[in-house]
């Protein structure tokens, strides 16, 4: 199947898989990408005992990697290398030891070379801990060869 055959999120899920293979930060912090679809994405990680800081809560850090993964994956869906130009993420409430966090992004707006997307990230137990917006820009190149 050529990328001009490829449905909208046929492309996604392609492009997730060959950016998969080489995002050793991602792999390394055990994230799964449970969905991909053309502007969206899920991704899902426990929280080790490694992540939490001196408050015996997940360090905001792993929160922002985590929504920022997530974030790559929906801007990447396209056939486009897409990276970060800004992000800022409110949080809301404590993750802990254990908490499986969810993090979905879904595209907001995309025009030219810009796009922005929302994260929001929960625990396990549905309370919404993270707000996250990015803001993309894309740079040369593709995922998949054009033909």
């Amino acid at each position: 199947m050529t990328v001009r055959d490829m449905t909208p999120d046929e492309m996604a899920q392609a492009c997730a898989d060959a950016m998969w293979a080489d995002d050793n930060a991602t792999q390394h912090l055990g994230m799964v990408l449970s969905d991909v679809r053309a502007g969206q994405a899920v991704m899902t990680m426990t929280v080790r005992p490694e992540m939490t800081n001196g408050h015996k809560i997940c360090h905001g850090g792993y929160i922002f990697t985590l929504s920022d993964s997530a974030f790559a994956f929906a801007c990447n869906t396209y056939n486009q290398r897409v990276v970060a130009q800004m992000a800022q993420v409110t949080f809301l409430a404590p993750a802990f030891e254990g908490d499986v966090l969810r993090a979905e992004a879904r595209e907001v707006w995309r025009q030219g070379r810009g796009g922005i997307y929302d994260i929001s990230v929960t625990r396990d137990d549905g309370v919404k801990i993270a707000e996250f917006r990015g803001h993309s820009r894309t740079v040369k190149g593709t995922h998949l060869p054009e033909e």
